[in-house]
């Protein structure tokens, strides 16, 4: 038996996404024990995740901090770890390479740099969709894929029984409207007028709900639907997944919770305007479906309500 350490620091949509790689790199490591190196905000998260064995905090603290990297290198040192696979592929991954595995091929760091397709850069490599890439790197060390490009993030749901008895929750609409302040362009501003549309046609047959973060609080109050939160205070990561599982649809801004609405298998829409596209962060599933145009702010309650009808395949 050897250890293996997965690296994964986040973010939480990014951290969905590889749910599918974390479980093909157990299936295929079922003898060894599978380690995790991630940030705090993570922590429980995956502690619940059924592949891993134990969950490593990185601060991610300045490179500059030698007295925490020492330490943080000689822990990871002292375990012995017979492969890495870096699943984050950043800077600071690939400077920790450098530390611990000056000179290691995919062989032992398996990362997106070390499986790089023949005559592709790095740069190109990039702009492959996020799950092709996984696969990509996983099978070019040796790995079999059998999860990578179909990630189930099931297992971070949790009880919400009591919240949702709290708020009455039988059949609800998820709505996702926010965003990071620095990410505005992912920001649609209709979503008070699709909640008027879908309770037009609806009723009371479902009802419209948010699930703000801590810092979004706030920004819920502007929002004409429901505001759940667990005694006052923003839901939880594995509330948070429990209630997008639970319910009938989701609308979502692209952002983390839309990536895990994705792959909890519910069926829901994300709006993409021109930051990204939608195939290129591998967010289509069979239920979870995307509208892309060049600009949010043209994009027409309207037209997000017809496609809502259509998705949610209600008479």
């Amino acid at each position: 038996m050897s250890n293996i350490l997965v690296i994964k620091h986040g973010s939480l949509g990014d951290i969905a996404q590889a749910s599918g790689a974390i479980q093909d790199i157990f299936e295929n490591h079922k003898e060894n024990k599978l380690y995790l190196l991630t940030t705090k905000p993570y922590l429980e998260l995956f502690k619940k995740n059924p592949f891993i064995h134990e969950v490593i905090i990185d601060k991610r603290l300045s490179r500059f901090n030698l007295i925490y990297l020492f330490n943080l290198m000689r822990k990871i040192k002292n375990l012995k770890f017979s492969k890495v696979f870096d699943l984050q592929n950043s800077s600071r991954t690939n400077f920790y390479k450098k530390i611990l595995f000056p000179n290691a091929n995919s062989d032992i760091w398996s990362s997106s740099e070390t499986t790089l397709p023949k005559d592709t850069s790095k740069t190109d490599f990039d702009k492959y969709p996020v799950l092709d890439r996984f696969d990509h790197q996983l099978k070019t060390s040796g790995l079999k894929t059998q999860y990578t490009m179909k990630p189930d993030f099931n297992w971070s749901c949790s009880d919400i029984k009591k919240i949702k008895e709290k708020y009455n929750l039988d059949k609800y609409i998820l709505l996702l409207p926010f965003c990071s302040p620095h990410l505005s362009q992912k920001k649609w501003p209709y979503y008070n007028e699709l909640i008027e549309l879908i309770k037009k046609k609806y009723q009371n047959k479902f009802k419209i709900a948010v699930a703000p973060s801590s810092q979004e609080i706030e920004d819920a109050k502007k929002i004409n639907a429901i505001c759940i939160l667990d005694d006052n205070i923003a839901l939880n990561i594995l509330q948070l997944s429990s209630l997008i599982k639970e319910s009938s649809f989701v609308v979502a801004n692209d952002t983390g919770p839309a990536h895990m609405a994705a792959h909890l298998n519910v069926k829901g829409l994300t709006l993409f305007g021109s930051h990204t596209t939608a195939i290129k962060v591998s967010i289509e599933r069979e239920k979870f479906k995307a509208i892309q145009v060049a600009d949010l702010n043209k994009l027409s309650a309207k037209n997000v309500f017809e496609k809502t009808v259509i998705e949610l395949n209600e008479k």
